[in-house]
Protein backbone atom coordinates (compact mmCIF):
# COMPACT_ATOMS: atom_id res chain seq x y z
CA UNK A 1 0.00 0.00 0.00
CA UNK A 2 1.31 3.44 -1.15
CA UNK A 3 1.63 6.63 1.51
CA UNK A 4 -1.14 8.34 0.03
CA UNK A 5 -3.54 5.07 0.07
CA UNK A 6 -2.71 4.92 3.51
CA UNK A 7 -3.35 8.80 4.38
CA UNK A 8 -6.95 8.45 2.31
CA UNK A 9 -7.61 5.43 4.18
CA UNK A 10 -6.94 6.97 7.77
CA UNK A 11 -8.43 10.05 7.26
CA UNK A 12 -11.64 8.86 5.99
CA UNK A 13 -11.72 6.30 9.28
CA UNK A 14 -11.39 9.00 11.40
CA UNK A 15 -13.91 10.92 9.99
CA UNK A 16 -16.69 8.97 10.15
CA UNK A 17 -15.50 7.32 13.57
CA UNK A 18 -15.45 11.23 14.20
CA UNK A 19 -19.04 11.41 13.06
CA UNK A 20 -20.32 8.26 14.66
CA UNK A 21 -19.26 9.78 17.95
CA UNK A 22 -20.87 13.00 17.20
CA UNK A 23 -23.85 11.79 16.60
CA UNK A 24 -23.94 8.78 19.11
CA UNK A 25 -23.52 11.80 21.81
CA UNK A 26 -26.15 14.03 20.13
CA UNK A 27 -28.93 10.99 20.91
CA UNK A 28 -27.70 10.68 24.16
CA UNK A 29 -27.65 14.25 25.47
CA UNK A 30 -31.28 15.23 23.70
CA UNK A 31 -34.19 15.24 25.90
CA UNK A 32 -37.24 12.74 25.46
CA UNK A 33 -40.18 14.21 24.23
CA UNK A 34 -43.03 14.69 26.89
CA UNK A 35 -45.79 11.63 26.39
CA UNK A 36 -49.14 11.81 26.91
CA UNK A 37 -50.34 9.25 29.45
CA UNK A 38 -53.16 8.21 27.23
CA UNK A 39 -54.36 8.05 23.38
CA UNK A 40 -57.65 9.88 24.76
CA UNK A 41 -55.50 13.38 25.52
CA UNK A 42 -54.03 13.01 21.96
CA UNK A 43 -57.29 13.63 20.55
CA UNK A 44 -58.33 17.05 19.78
CA UNK A 45 -62.04 15.77 18.85
CA UNK A 46 -64.20 16.55 21.46
CA UNK A 47 -67.21 13.76 20.69
CA UNK A 48 -64.61 11.43 20.89
CA UNK A 49 -63.63 12.38 24.76
CA UNK A 50 -65.01 9.95 27.44
CA UNK A 51 -68.07 10.75 29.01
CA UNK A 52 -66.71 11.58 32.83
Amino acid sequence: MNTSALIIMLTTLLLVTGLMIYFFALVLRTPPKPEPDSYLENDDDPGRQPML
